[in-house]
């Protein structure tokens, strides 16, 4: 059973999560050059993407933080832990970005920090290997995510851009890194129900 720290610690993270006050270890990429102003459909498209983004950070601090909590090895409790800070970079880049541009979180950030917790569990439950190739396959589908992203920016949203390809390269790293770690490979129609959720909660985060 986990901790009372380790418990505690669960549900200040979650809140952290939820209100915004989680905060950047490393400073938000930013373009080289200033880019220029956007106009209005541009910033609702960059809007609507970055909140995608946020979501799907959010819920990567639910992941991390169950799996962290599920786990009795102490070294990948840590290296879920480091992951799950580098994820909270991603969470206030994104969240800055949304204010940047006018627009607001998800409204659903809180179900789908629930709904991503209760699959960590059921992840860690069925045991490291199993946790660890759920890390990787979900790694794996985000970089694709924001390969997508990148595409679909606006060219003159440089400041967006920046963000998403630090992510991918950060999201890269910990697919690799639960790989090295000894993740199974996740059977073909697990993998295939990640890829209709994570289609359900985007096509609704663009909107909500």
């Amino acid at each position: 059973m986990p901790s009372t720290d380790q418990l505690l610690s669960a549900a200040d993270s979650a809140l952290r999560t939820l209100s915004g006050a989680g905060t950047a270890s490393r400073p938000c990429p930013v373009p080289p050059v200033a880019p220029p102003a956007l106009d209005d459909a541009q910033r609702r498209l960059s809007g609507a993407l970055m909140r995608v983004n946020h979501v799907g950070e959010v819920c990567a601090q639910a992941l991390y933080n169950a799996q962290a909590l599920s786990t009795r090895d102490p070294v990948l409790r840590r290296q879920f832990e480091h992951a799950a800070r580098e994820e909270t970079d991603h969470l206030a880049w994104t969240r800055q970005r949304l204010h940047e541009l006018n627009a607001h979180p998800s409204l659903l950030n809180p179900l789908w920090y629930a709904g991503s917790f209760a699959l960590g569990l059921l992840a860690g439950r069925a045991g490291d290997a199993v946790s660890l190739g759920f890390v990787a396959e979900t790694e794996r589908q985000v970089e694709q995510h924001l390969d997508g992203h990148l595409r679909r920016l606006p060219d003159a949203d440089t400041a967006s851009q920046v963000i998403v390809r630090q992510m991918k390269v950060d999201e890269g790293r910990h697919a690799a890194a639960a790989q090295s770690a000894g993740a199974a490979t996740l059977p073909a129609p697990v993998r295939w129900a990640m890829r209709v959720a994570a289609r359900v909660m985007t096509t609704t985060a663009h909107r909500l």
